[in-house]
């Protein structure tokens, strides 16, 4: 049955016009008109359903489907090809899948549903994976029976992806929690229950794992019950409002004994979506051993008051900005000559008035600044023990920090070296300042993700306390772009070693130099990196906690640094302290004064003991010393004694005499040092520079010094001998009147250059004999630094080179006369060349049309019948073609061999596996004559010059074919390598570059070995004319072409064996 109708078909969309504009004639399901009722009811409901729908027909399962499946069949696809095609055809990727499913619906009318179900299907030009959720249902025909499978379907790609990543996120999320490098817990409800706890936590709390996970804190830890933590939670709990404590007392289990411990925790509440507390998560960080650290710290600086009292070290702490005395030395009061009454809680000034001028400007600026103050033989003028002095001190002015580092007063170390300024000697450097007291840092956490480090998250304590950098300079940047200045730290290395042995690296007081706001700052850190494990077991990132303890190391430090400098200032400086009782006589000293008298540490001395020591000479010193001290109670000298073992030792003492209401001396206070070394010093000074001076000015060379500013302060007798100046007129026109005028701003801008950089002083210029007369002088001076490379002085010497100025002038002549002569002969070369040139055109035209005229006449003679020509002049002809023939060959082998010097060398990187196939394409005939064999390795890529490197191929595979032994097929090999120019046994032009190898043997007639040079001689032949045709060129056009190319080539045969040839090109 059949009908005209079309209504089943009207509206529908896309797929409706589709349908009704299809050729459905040639469709295996016929026309339109043809289509069963049950059909058409069934295209009916799809076509106007909103609900993805496909419909496979008969049994050869054409294909329909509606508007609402079409998104899923994507661009690029099967739309819209599929529509009334069989399906199999068109679902060849799951129609392995589909088709028993559709078999099951038509055999057992039985509908099936699959929820989330994995189809790849080929769309958007590719294959891709779409998960479904379908049904398929049986369709009848108009008979009853099932013709037909109704799919209804729903893509649900994007809901199950969105589904995976939201259980990656999760799994991640938790496995971060428990891999973060700090404690950390998390408890839920009410009653705290312990929900996580990562390993730090555990090892914080001193329990496993089952111990307290599901159970609440204050059971699972009942110690801390009591503690104050149970209202802290509750707030926490109920407000929301997060907690964060430093250094919070907790007592805790610690090996089965309940300890005091210090922790700084973090507790945060744990919100639902709805903003419901569900928990609280909690941070820690058992900072106990830090904090025990700052107590000892604080201990020891109690000690170390108690030392500076006894440093041979002036010392005074002034407090607040009127700089009042809180703590003065014994040392510093005898320096300033008062007593602690006098001094103690008043302004310093007040007792030193004098000094007010010079020293406050420089504490003020110390204590305003914050910044350190240092300097050597300070002038100072001091009224004490009677008169107005002029002194001279090492000092530092140290500005002294309270625990929020803020300047609260300034520490003043001061050694005089008044005498020792005096005697144009420095003591030894001064005591450097004391270091900042320990500041504790708050936790610093950042993730780096990826082989690059790149930094996922940083919280603030990381951005803003360590790095001191934005969020927007950080995040999302590799931390080496970040801090460049790692890149040749350990830290680096480190991370790829987290990242590839997943395994946790930590250290203590790690020393790190960051670039802070420009500066490159030194600081000390407690770091851990720890790897983020991802679920197949691999790294992703790492985990870093940082510690900033530079303060508690620069402070641990400070008190080492400061007790031993108690201990040594004493050995180091050889200073001793006595204490005399006048009327008894008693001697009290510290224990190094036996040693710098000659004795054992042990050894007890007397007064009078020491006393027989001194020089016979010196005793009147110390008489007059003492004498002077009665008068004015300051007791000085320096005088010479006598050790036991006879040897001599120069001692500078200095001390006090404190008298009674009768003014009888009751005590003296003071100090000794050995200055032996000192008084050396001076004496080796005086007889050095005396030497220095007896030999400079013996020598004919020009010398002369100067100070560090660049003045010169000494010439020796040679400068004077040779300009006829003296001192005298130095010092009223200065040194400059010896220089040529064209030659002293050149000679004063060089020697300012030197005194400003340090560099050696390097010049040439005239200087003006007695007689006038100016000569060339080469004056060089170099800069004298001490130990600490501070310039001490300049050394210089200034020597004739007249003479050598006169022989150079005179070598560049010569040098110019020899450059013209090369460029006359270069001119006489070019016009060989066009000679020859003009030689290589006569040979290519003029010599060949003769001989062209006679092969062409006696071919005409040889046509003539033998009637006319007899047997022997045939023989003649014959002859005269061959030897023209011969002629011509020779001619052009001589061209091509004259355009191998000629022609302009282009250099091309070239393949030289497509040259060797159009070699072999040259010779493919007499290839197959000879059934020969050449066998080509891969000769790959080569800078040459390509015509000129096919003619080198051709000739050298043409030999090989030509020489070839009779009845032995010929086996042609060629090879290539690269190797170094110094490994090559030939001696080669450039031994430090790459050369390309070309090697070509084969089994032949060879050569001996006398004529491996010869062989590529012009014209040298091996065989007569009659064994091989050819005119002997061949191989020097060879040779001629690897010298166009700089390189070498050898050849090496053995008679009746073959010959080998190797060919070296450099890589230029």
């Amino acid at each position: 049955m059949s009908t005209t109708n079309q209504d089943f078909l009207a509206n529908g969309g896309e797929m409706g016009t589709l349908m009704r504009a299809k050729d459905w004639n040639k469709s295996p399901i016929g026309p339109v008109e043809s289509w069963p009722q049950s059909l058409r009811t069934t295209l009916g409901i799809l076509l106007n359903s909103k609900f993805p729908m496909f419909l496979f027909w008969g049994p050869e399962h054409i294909c329909f489907y509606n508007d609402a499946y079409r998104p899923s069949l994507g661009n690029d696809g099967k739309h819209p090809l599929i529509l009334g095609e069989k399906g199999a055809e068109y679902w060849p990727e799951i129609w392995d899948f589909i088709k028993p499913l559709i078999d099951q619906v038509l055999t057992q009318g039985e509908a099936t549903w699959h929820e989330n179900q994995l189809l790849p299907i080929y769309r958007n030009g590719k294959m891709e994976d779409v998960y479904w959720t379908f049904s398929y249902s049986p369709v009848n025909n108009d008979e009853g029976k099932i013709d037909g499978v109704l799919v209804i379907c729903n893509e649900t790609t994007d809901n199950v992806f969105m589904l995976k990543n939201l259980e990656n996120s999760n799994e991640r999320y938790l496995n971060n929690i428990l891999q973060t490098p700090n404690a950390m817990c998390v408890f839920r409800g009410k009653d705290y229950v312990v929900e996580i706890a990562n390993e730090l936590m555990l090892e914080i709390w001193e329990r496993n794992i089952d111990q307290v996970i599901n159970k609440p804190i204050f059971e699972a830890l009942p110690e801390v019950t009591g503690q104050g933590l149970e209202d802290i939670l509750l707030n926490v709990y109920t407000t929301g409002e997060r907690f964060t404590a430093y250094e919070l007392p907790v007592k805790l289990n610690r090996k089965g004994k309940i300890e005091n411990t210090f922790i700084n925790v973090v507790y945060e509440a744990l919100k639902e979506p709805d903003g419901t507390i569900s928990g609280i998560v909690a941070i820690a960080n058992d900072v106990t051993i830090q904090v025990v650290a700052r107590t000892a710290v604080e201990e020891s600086d109690k000690r170390f008051r108690h030392s500076v009292k006894q440093l041979p070290l002036g010392i005074a702490i002034l407090k607040g900005a009127d700089l009042v005395i809180e703590m003065a030395n014994t040392t510093y009061l005898q320096i300033i000559d008062k007593t602690e009454d006098e001094i103690l809680n008043k302004p310093v000034f007040s007792s030193v008035p004098e000094a007010k001028d010079t020293v406050l400007p420089l504490l003020s600026k110390v204590y305003e600044d914050g910044v350190p103050y240092y300097t050597d033989e300070l002038e100072v003028t001091l009224n004490r023990y009677g008169k107005q002095e002029l002194c001279y001190f090492n000092l530092v002015f140290h500005p002294l920090r309270d625990e929020n580092d803020s300047v609260e007063g300034v520490i003043i170390v001061t050694h005089e070296v008044t005498e020792a300024v005096k005697a144009r000697h420095l003591l030894t450097e001064s005591e450097k300042a004391f270091r900042k007291l320990v500041v504790d840092s708050p936790i610093a956490m950042a993730i780096f993700r990826g082989k690059d480090h790149i930094i996922e998250m940083a919280n603030n304590t990381m951005r803003k306390t360590i790095w001191q950098k934005k969020k927007s300079e950080t995040i999302g940047k590799p931390i080496l772009e970040v801090f460049p200045e790692l890149l040749e730290q350990k830290y680096p290395e480190l991370l790829d070693q987290v990242v590839q042995n997943k395994k946790i690296v930590r250290e203590n007081e790690s020393l790190a130099y960051v670039n802070v706001k420009g500066e490159l700052k030194k600081f000390y850190l407690d770091y851990q990196y720890t790897p983020l494990l991802e679920k197949d077991g691999e790294a992703s990132g790492v985990m870093v906690t940082v510690n900033d303890v530079t303060a508690k190391v620069e402070a641990r430090k400070k008190v080492e640094d400061a007790e031993e400098r108690t201990r040594l200032a004493s050995e180091i400086a050889q200073i001793a302290t006595w204490d005399l009782n006048v009327p008894t006589q008693e001697l009290i000293y510290s224990e190094n004064l036996a040693t710098v008298f000659g004795y054992e540490k042990t050894t007890k001395l007397t007064r009078a003991q020491i006393q027989s020591q001194i020089h016979p000479d010196d005793k009147p010193i110390l008489e007059e010393a003492y004498h002077k001290a009665l008068t004015t109670s300051i007791y000085k000298y320096e005088s010479r004694f006598i050790k036991p073992d006879t040897s001599i030792v120069w001692i500078r003492a200095h001390g006090k005499i404190f008298f009674d209401e009768n003014k009888h001396p009751v005590k003296m206070l003071g100090t000794v040092m050995d200055i032996t070394d000192e008084k050396n010093n001076q004496e080796t000074l005086i007889k050095s520079e005396e030497k220095f001076r007896l030999l400079a000015d013996s020598m004919p060379q020009h010398i002369w010094t100067s100070d560090p500013m660049g003045n010169l302060n000494y010439f020796n007798q040679s400068v004077f001998t040779y300009s006829g100046i003296t001192q005298k007129d130095v010092d009223k026109y200065g040194w400059l009147q010896i220089v040529h005028p064209d030659d002293r701003e050149d000679n004063v801008n060089a020697w300012m250059e030197s005194i400003k950089t340090g560099n050696d002083f390097l010049i040439e210029h005239r200087f003006r004999r007695y007689d006038g007369e100016y000569r060339w002088q080469l004056s060089r001076a170099i800069a004298q630094k001490n130990a600490e490379g501070k310039i001490e002085m300049w050394v210089g010497t200034s020597t004739d080179i007249q003479d050598q100025k006169n022989f150079t002038n005179q070598l560049e002549k010569e040098v110019s006369e020899r450059t013209e002569e090369l460029e006359s002969k270069n001119r006489d070369l070019i016009n060989m060349n066009i000679e020859l040139q003009s030689f290589a055109y006569i040979s290519s035209h003029d010599l060949q049309e003769p001989l062209r005229k006679i092969q062409t006449f006696a071919s005409r003679l040889s046509d003539l019948d033998e009637q006319n020509i007899s047997a022997k002049a045939k023989t003649y002809l014959s002859r005269i073609e061959v030897a023209a023939k011969r002629m011509q060959t020779l001619i052009q082998d001589l061209l091509a061999y004259s355009r191998t010097n000629s022609a302009d060398r282009v250099f091309v990187k070239s393949n030289l596996d497509d040259i060797a196939e159009e070699v072999k394409s040259d010779f493919y005939e007499r290839i197959e004559e000879k059934n020969a064999q050449i066998h080509f390795d891969p000769l790959g890529e080569a800078t040459i010059i390509p015509f000129q490197f096919r003619q080198l191929l051709h000739n050298l595979i043409g030999n090989a074919l030509k020489f070839a032994k009779n009845d032995v097929p010929p086996v042609i090999e060629v090879k290539a390598n690269l190797l170094k120019g110094y490994k090559i046994k030939q001696t080669v032009d450039f031994p430090d570059k790459l050369y390309y190898h070309l090697q070509i043997s084969d089994n032949g007639i060879g050569f001996d070995s006398e004529y491996n040079e010869r062989i590529f001689e012009v014209f040298q032949r091996l065989n007569t004319e009659s064994e091989f045709a050819g005119t002997g060129i061949g191989l020097a056009i060879v040779k001629k072409i690897v010298e166009n190319h700089k390189g070498i080539i050898t050849a090496s045969g053995i008679k009746d064996k073959g010959a080998t040839f190797d060919i070296y090109i450099p890589d230029l």
